[in-house]
């Protein structure tokens, strides 16, 4: 075997690659990874790309490789309520083995993104059947919850200017989960409607937060992102309002 087929031979194939940065599927071998990626066909799609709606019926689990997802449902007179954001590693769909329910959501890619789809048979017979990557799908499905529902708590008891606050701390510091911290630090990539949706306000007034924020010295904003500088400051704003 040459150097350069002995190197190719050292890289994961891409979606053996795809499964391997996913925090679930820690320390499966080489071995386990390529049968669960042979079961994992990859998509990848331009941001704006609605990939479940309530009228989908096929059971599928989708694993974020790349990009970000948002899961958001609507009010009947068309409001858009976000649920979640999601980055690499995240697991959504409709799969009831694991617990994925999608009911009235839609899942839209936020950016270009890669995606590893599973039907039902490949996750009962492949994930479910590792006891390790059933604890961890377990635990990720708390976490979600305990998320909804601290945002539904926030929604009824703090106002608006206290949730943007704390929706730009959770997005920051769980930046591995949401995946949407550039490589320059802590800049969000989401656009003033994406994040006035997921705090559940107006576009017009998360502009006007912003700029109080802005102004304030804690953030910066560039095109279609948010430049937190002062996270302490952040996190005041989102406990105890103010800044």
């Amino acid at each position: 075997m040459t150097a350069g087929a002995a190197d190719r031979a050292r890289v994961p194939s891409a979606p053996v690659f795809c499964l391997s940065e996913t925090e679930v599927l820690r320390d499966l071998s080489e071995q386990e990874m390529a049968d669960l990626a042979a079961a994992a066909p990859m998509r990848t799609v331009p941001a704006g790309t609605l990939l479940w709606s309530p009228h989908e019926s096929q059971p599928v689990l989708f694993i974020v490789k790349a990009g970000s997802v948002c899961i958001y449902r609507l009010s009947r007179e068309g409001r858009r309520l976000t649920l979640a954001v999601l980055g690499q590693g995240a697991l959504f769909g409709e799969m009831e083995l694991v617990g994925q329910r999608m009911g009235d959501g839609f899942a839209e890619a936020l950016e270009p993104s890669v995606l590893c789809l599973m039907s039902e048979h490949d996750v009962r017979s492949l994930l479910l059947a590792d006891g390790r990557i059933a604890g961890r799908v377990i635990c990720g499905l708390g976490r979600r919850l305990a998320e909804v529902e601290q945002r539904l708590a926030d929604a009824v008891l703090k106002p608006v200017p206290q949730r943007i606050a704390a929706v730009l701390c959770h997005l920051v510091e769980s930046a591995p989960e949401t995946g949407l911290l550039s490589s320059r630090g802590a800049e969000i990539r989401l656009t003033h409607e994406q994040l006035a949706d997921l705090v559940g306000t107006t576009r017009v007034t998360t502009t006007k937060l912003l700029g109080d924020l802005r102004d304030a010295g804690v953030v910066r904003l560039r095109r279609g992102a948010v430049v937190v500088l002062d996270r302490h400051r952040l996190r005041m704003a989102a406990d105890q309002g103010g800044w």
